[in-house]
């Protein structure tokens, strides 16, 4: 089965280009202007989108997202709610992929069989679930693939030729490569160690191979993106969003175009990254 997620990586690849992969937490600050930011998102130049799904203590997230989450959860917003984000964003959107991207615990509570009946209901196409490894297998990712939705795995500078096949078994949609450790929103990585990472990845995988971790400007997205499939960005995103709040951190008029800009200027970077290999 071709799914959407094949259609749009497919797509990208007729056009010499890679994706722009696009996150933002859900609900943040309030339901109605995150609902408005994931509308704008794909017209601004993003292919995929990453919902992220708050949680309190989210282990892999640095003080951006982690501040992100916690103004969401402040505005109300839970599992439910992000799931409802999703299925408001497709009354208008058939076709963008949709990504989730969380904690197991949310989804737990939540009930697995219950939450994948939901997600597949409001048009969910994948997961990214940064806290069950391969080893977990069971608990999430074989269940939602037999449900037809894709579970991304991440793979790091040191997932090793050893490891790689155990971390590649069940992915599916495509495969994340963090592109440095620690937490989100670090330093630029090493736009030649990235091409390196990449290739090896791919010497084991025929799926596409989208790069996160540290890409906050068009620019940087030209350069990530000359060797990857996809350009992940969510700190930067994250960021937009907090800078155009008030004073009370609510929403404002300005908050929504912020992103829109953003993304923007991003698009274009990964719009013409191939243009940098011809270079």
């Amino acid at each position: 089965m071709t799914t959407r997620m094949d259609k749009r990586f497919a797509k990208l690849a007729d056009a010499g280009r890679p994706a722009l992969v696009t996150y933002f937490m859900g609900g943040d600050p309030d339901y109605a202007s995150s609902l408005d930011i994931m509308k704008a998102l794909p017209g601004a130049g993003a292919d995929i989108i990453e919902l992220g799904m708050p949680f309190s203590d989210p282990m892999a997230d640095g003080p951006a997202i982690q501040a992100a989450g916690l103004r969401a959860l402040k505005g109300g917003q839970t599992l439910a709610k992000t799931l409802q984000m999703a299925s408001d964003f497709r009354k208008d959107d058939p076709d963008t992929p949709i990504v989730m991207m969380g904690y197991y615990n949310p989804i737990y509570i939540y009930g697995v069989d219950r939450f994948l009946d939901d997600a597949v209901a409001v048009g969910i196409d994948g997961l990214i679930v940064v806290d069950l490894p391969p080893e977990m297998d069971d608990e999430l990712c074989l269940p939602a693939l037999e449900k037809g939705i894709s579970f991304i795995r991440l793979a790091t500078p040191t997932t090793d030729d050893k490891r790689l096949p155990t971390v590649l078994r069940n992915t599916s949609g495509f495969v994340y490569y963090v592109s440095m450790t620690g937490i989100t929103g670090s330093a630029l990585p090493d736009t030649d160690k990235v091409g390196a990472a990449v290739a090896r990845i791919k010497g084991h995988t025929d799926l596409p191979v989208c790069v996160g971790f540290g890409v906050k400007t068009g620019e940087q997205a030209r350069a990530i993106g000359a060797s990857a499939d996809g350009v992940v960005v969510g700190t930067a995103i994250v960021n937009a969003v907090a800078d155009s709040l008030d004073q009370s951190g609510a929403a404002t008029d300005a908050t929504t175009e912020r992103v829109a800009e953003l993304v923007r200027s991003l698009a274009e970077g990964v719009h013409t990254a191939r243009l940098a290999v011809a270079e």
